[in-house]
This record gives structure tokens, C-alpha cells and sequence, in this order.
């Protein structure tokens, strides 16, 4: 919505600016909030952010602050969820320790070792798939991440169905023995 906009339905109508910014923003400001409020606050929070967002753009825009509207929402979500984010955090709401005894089945499910080792893993496999060159790297990518068959990654990279097969079996093995020579045999 340009400054224009804005101006004229802000004098035809302050109620229907009001409800057209709402519809048109909403879904943009929520995602903002939430994205910096889920580790820390409850749907309460976010819901009362988005308010005070709101509430902030329309005095910006009846005082005529607004040359970019969307901009200047999302500027406003930033920072209104930052500080909710560090009210929040410093407040210490909705934490939980894991070493509580009311909770430990939560210290159980969190396995700091192994989660971090897997990503180590899935990074190197990234890398070493990247090695390859292409079209390997893009036909296996294809194959095992996004579950493609051999007809529908051939329309991809421009090539038969059974030379992707072809490809994909040589890729492998070249993929298993530079894995097997850094260390990992799964």
C-alpha cells in the first residue's frame, strides 16, 4: 500500500483504512512477532505484540509517518518483539530447567551429544554430495532428500531415465568410498 493509498482511505474512511492495513498485514506482522516470541512466549504474548504493532502503525499513520506502509509494520514488529523477547526472557517466563525432578522425562528426550552429532553428519554428507560435481550431486539431492523418481529427475537434468539410474549407482559409490575415507561407515 503506497503513502497515496494510505492518505486517501485515511480520509475517506479512517475505520476502513484501519480494516484493509489489518487484512492486508496481518498475516506479514504475526509472522514476525511469532518467529522471535515462540522460545519464549505464549500465544497470549504474541497475540498482544501483534496488538501493540497495530496499535503503534495506526498512530504512525494517521500522524502521516507512513511512506511504506509494510515497511514500516515490519520495522515496528521487529522491534516491539525484540522487547517483548527480552521482557520475557528476563522475566523467566516460560522456562524449564531440565534438571527439575517434576520434569525428567524432558532431561531424558534432550540429547545435546547426539543431536549436535547428527548435524555434523547430515553437514558432511551435504558437502561430500556437493563434491561430486554435477549432475550427480543434483541427481542424488533429487533422488534421496526430495524422493524423486529416475523419470522425474531426468526431466531435470535433461537426461534418460536409465542414465539417471546409471548415474546415481556410480554417485554412490563414489559417494560411499569418500565417506569411508573421512571415517564414516554407516
Amino acid at each position: 500500500m503506497t503513502a497515496e493509498e494510505t492518505y486517501n482511505l485515511m480520509q475517506d474512511n479512517p475505520d476502513n483504512l484501519y480494516r484493509t492495513l489489518l487484512k492486508e498485514l496481518g498475516r506479514y506482522v504475526y509472522v514476525i512477532v511469532f518467529n522471535k516470541l515462540r522460545s519464549c512466549g505464549t500465544d497470549e504474548d504474541v497475540e498482544e505484540c501483534v496488538s501493540d504493532v497495530f496499535a503503534e502503525l495506526f498512530i504512525a499513520v494517521e500522524d502521516g509517518y507512513a511512506q511504506d506502509v509494510k515497511k514500516l509494520a515490519g520495522t515496528i514488529a521487529k522491534r516491539r518483539a525484540v522487547d517483548y523477547y527480552r521482557k520475557l526472557s528476563a522475566s523467566g517466563r516460560n522456562t524449564v530447567s531440565v534438571d527439575d525432578e517434576e520434569f525428567p522425562e524432558l532431561a531424558d528426550q534432550f540429547d545435546v551429544e547426539n543431536i549436535s552429532e547428527s548435524r555434523e553428519i547430515r553437514y558432511i554428507l551435504l558437502r561430500e554430495i556437493n563434491s561430486l560435481g554435477e549432475p550427480d550431486s543434483t541427481i542424488l539431492m533429487q533422488k534421496f532428500y526430495y524422493k524423486k523418481t529416475s523419470a522425474e529427475i531426468a526431466k531435470t537434468v535433461r537426461m534418460t531415465a536409465s542414465s539417471v539410474r546409471s548415474r546415481c549407482t556410480r554417485a554412490m559409490e563414489r559417494l560411499r568410498a569418500s565417506l569411508s575415507a573421512i571415517g564414516i561407515t554407516r
